[in-house]
C-alpha cells in the first residue's frame, strides 16, 4: 500500500466545481494536488475525495468527517464555510467551532490535518462587500486559532489578492476556473513540503471563459441560487462523492 493516504472533505471548492473536463466531470485543486504530490515525491499515493457541492460546514463535518477517518488516512484536507457566508445569518463563531471539531478528531486519530481557506470570490458577486467582510472575519479567526498549532498544515487562499482577480474565476463568478484551481493546488503541494510545477501559479489566461453581465448573469446564475434557497434545497442534494468507492491510486507521471 502507498505510504501516503490522502482524503479531502468539503464543498464545491474541494469537489472541483469550475474546473470541468470535456466529459463533464470536474477535476479541481484536490485532484491536481494529489497528482502533483505523487509526481513531486516520485511515489504513488492513495487518494479519496468525499466533498460534495453546496454543503454548509455543519453537514460537511457531520456527514463527511467520520467516513473520511474510517478510511484510515495519513492526511486529511478540510475546507468549509463558503456556503455559510452566503446565507443571511452566517455565524462565524459556530463555523470556527466546526473547524475545532475537525482538528480534535484528527488529533484523536493521529491524522495529519491540512486546512485550507477558500479563495475570495467577492469582487464579482452581488453583495460582494458583505461576503468579503464575512470571509475576512472567518479567515482571520481560523488563522488566529491555528497559529497555536504549527503541526497543522495550512494553505491559506482568502487573502491572495491575485487569486481574487476575475481571470481565475469561472463564468458563475462563484467557483474558480482551471487557472484558479491550479494556483490553489500549487499552494497545497508546497505546504506539504513538495515542489509544485512553477507554471501552476500562473497558467495562461483561459480564452473560452466568458463574462456574463447584467440580466444574463442574474438569470443564469443568481436566480437558480435564490430558487434553491427559497425551496430549502442545495445543488448537492442527492449527489454522491465523485470517488464514492474510496481510495484510488495516483501514480507519478514524471
Amino acid at each position: 500500500m502507498a505510504s501516503v493516504r490522502y482524503v479531502a472533505i468539503g464543498d464545491s471548492f474541494t469537489e472541483g466545481v469550475g474546473d470541468e473536463m470535456p466529459d463533464g466531470t470536474v477535476r479541481g485543486w484536490a485532484d491536481l494536488a494529489a497528482q502533483g504530490w505523487a509526481d513531486a515525491s516520485g511515489e504513488p499515493i492513495q487518494y479519496a475525495n468525499l466533498a460534495i457541492r453546496g454543503k454548509l460546514i455543519r453537514p460537511i463535518v457531520e456527514q463527511q468527517l467520520e467516513p473520511a477517518l474510517a478510511l484510515k488516512p495519513t492526511h486529511l484536507s478540510f475546507n468549509g464555510g463558503g456556503n455559510d457566508m452566503l446565507r443571511p445569518r452566517a455565524d462565524i463563531d459556530r463555523i470556527v467551532a466546526d473547524f475545532d471539531r475537525v482538528v480534535r478528531r484528527c488529533d484523536e486519530e493521529g491524522v495529519q490535518l491540512i486546512v485550507l481557506s477558500g479563495a475570495d470570490p467577492s469582487a464579482g458577486l452581488p453583495l460582494g462587500r458583505v461576503v468579503r467582510a464575512r470571509g475576512d472575519r472567518l479567515s482571520r479567526a481560523v488563522e488566529e486559532r491555528l497559529a497555536r498549532r504549527p503541526d497543522v498544515i495550512t494553505a491559506y487562499n482568502w487573502f491572495d489578492r491575485e487569486l481574487a482577480g476575475a481571470e481565475f474565476w469561472s463564468v458563475d463568478r462563484l467557483h474558480m476556473n482551471a487557472r484558479g484551481h491550479h494556483r490553489v493546488a500549487a499552494r497545497v503541494v508546497e505546504s506539504i513540503g513538495q515542489t509544485a510545477p512553477p507554471e501552476w501559479w500562473h497558467l495562461p489566461a483561459i480564452p473560452e471563459v466568458l463574462t456574463l453581465k447584467g440580466s444574463v448573469y442574474y438569470r443564469e446564475h443568481v436566480a437558480p441560487w435564490v430558487r434553491r434557497r427559497l425551496a430549502g434545497t442545495s445543488s448537492g442534494d442527492g449527489r454522491a462523492p465523485k470517488f464514492d468507492g474510496g481510495w484510488v491510486q495516483v501514480e507519478p507521471q514524471t
